[in-house]
C-alpha cells in the first residue's frame, strides 16, 4: 500500500496569488499540503467533500514555508497536526521536530526533507505512491520556473536544491502555484 495524492486547487501567481493545495491519503493519515490563499475557500473544500473528506477528518497539516499564501487556511482543520520546518503544533503544545536533509517521517510513504531556496525554511513533502514519487515543493512556482526566483535569497543554493530534488527522480512535481508537471529537459535547475 502507498499514498495516493490529489491536488485540490493548482495555484497561480500573476496579477493575483493562489497557493496549490494538496491532498494525501496515506492510510489513517490524511494529509493537506500548504492551504494557502486561494479565491474562495470553497477552492479546497469542495473537491474535499467530492473526495468524500471532512474538514475534521484531516490528521496533518504540512505547510512549505510561512508566507501567506501557503499558509492563510491552516485554521479550516481543526483536528491536524501543523508541521513546519521547526516543529510540530497541536492546539496549544509546540513539540520541537526540526527538518533536515534526512527528513522527518509525517506518515508510512510521507516525508518531509529541508530545502531551502525559495525561503530558508523551505520544506519538500515526498510521497511514495503507485505511480512514482511525488515532489510537493516551492522550489519551482510552476511549470516553467521561474529561473530566477525573485524572492530566494541565495541563487546558487536554491539551484543546488532544485539538483537534489531532481536527483530523487520523481515522477511528480506539485509546484508551490501551479498544476502538476513532469520533469523535462526545459524545467529549469
Amino acid at each position: 500500500m502507498t499514498a495516493h495524492l490529489h491536488v485540490l486547487t493548482a495555484g497561480y501567481a500573476d496579477d493575483r496569488v493562489a497557493s496549490t493545495v494538496s491532498l494525501i491519503l496515506d492510510g489513517k493519515s490524511v494529509i493537506v499540503v500548504d492551504p494557502g490563499m486561494v479565491s474562495d475557500r470553497s477552492a479546497i473544500l469542495e473537491p474535499l467533500g467530492e473526495l468524500g473528506v471532512d474538514v475534521g477528518d484531516i490528521t496533518d497539516v504540512v505547510l512549505s514555508h510561512h508566507h501567506p499564501d501557503h499558509t492563510i487556511n491552516v485554521a479550516l482543520f481543526p483536528n491536524a497536526r501543523v508541521h513546519d520546518h521547526q516543529a510540530i503544533y497541536l492546539g496549544d503544545v509546540w513539540q520541537d521536530a526540526e527538518v533536515d536533509e534526512t527528513g522527518r517521517l509525517v506518515s508510512p510513504h510521507v516525508r518531509l526533507i529541508a530545502t531551502p531556496g525559495h525561503t530558508s525554511q523551505d520544506i519538500t513533502t515526498v510521497v511514495t505512491s503507485n505511480a512514482g514519487l511525488i515532489v510537493c515543493t516551492h522550489l519551482w512556482w510552476h511549470e516553467t520556473g521561474p529561473a530566477d526566483d525573485p524572492f530566494a535569497p541565495d541563487r546558487e543554493l536554491l539551484r543546488q536544491q532544485r539538483e537534489r530534488v531532481l536527483a530523487l527522480a520523481p515522477a511528480l512535481v506539485v509546484p508551490g502555484h501551479g498544476a502538476p508537471f513532469v520533469v523535462s529537459a526545459s524545467t529549469p535547475r
